[in-house]
């Protein structure tokens, strides 16, 4: 009976109904595709890993702190080791935000531009439906989109703490005197 309603309401709604559908369709995916990726994130997170990292900088031993960060799959873990290891070829700050930039790209946007309404001809019945149908599509769209666009904002908030802390944790211990460099050149030269 339910399906029967949706479907009188689909045909009542005109020709308009069809690009409306499309776009329903694809909001699904696009949502569907989003939650997929994000489930698979949360379950690489390893916040423990990241503060033995930060832990082993502290303390001086960046060569360790690299060594644990190395095969990590959580993006914030493989940001902190790119500023580590490939600081030599440019600045440290920015192998972080190179190294910070792909794993924001990863999470992406679910789109940037917004649709332009084309003009709904017909009777006010027609119009009003086809309305309803793209308000409905469009409000339950704006809630995972919000939800998405939230989960960026705080990748990249703990992207940038953990580049922060890396560079004075780095330059700290330039002060006392340590050698940055040497655990990279050796890391390099024991795995070529």
């Amino acid at each position: 009976m339910l399906a029967n309603v949706v479907i009188d309401y689909f045909l009542k709604g005109g020709p308009i109904m069809y690009p409306i559908l499309i776009v329903a369709i694809v909001a699904v995916c696009v949502v569907g595709e989003r939650t997929f990726w994000w489930l698979r994130l949360n379950m690489r997170r390893d916040p423990e890993t990241l503060e033995k990292v930060l832990a082993a900088m502290e303390n001086g031993d960046f060569k360790a702190a690299a060594t644990l960060a190395k095969d990590s799959e959580d993006p914030v873990v493989r940001m902190v080791w790119h500023g580590l290891n490939h600081y030599q070829h440019s600045s440290m700050q920015g192998a972080l935000q190179v190294a910070a930039g792909i794993e924001l790209q990863k999470a992406g946007a679910i789109g940037g531009e917004e649709l332009a309404v084309q003009k709904i001809t017909g009777g006010i019945g027609e119009a009003l439906i086809a309305t309803m149908c793209g308000l409905a599509i469009a409000i339950i769209s704006l809630i995972p989109f919000n939800f998405f666009t939230s989960k960026t904002s705080r990748l990249q908030f703990e992207m940038e703490t953990a580049a922060t802390n890396v560079e004075v944790m780095v330059n700290a211990a330039r002060q006392r005197g340590s050698e940055t460099p040497a655990y990279s050149q050796e890391s390099h030269e024991t795995s070529g």
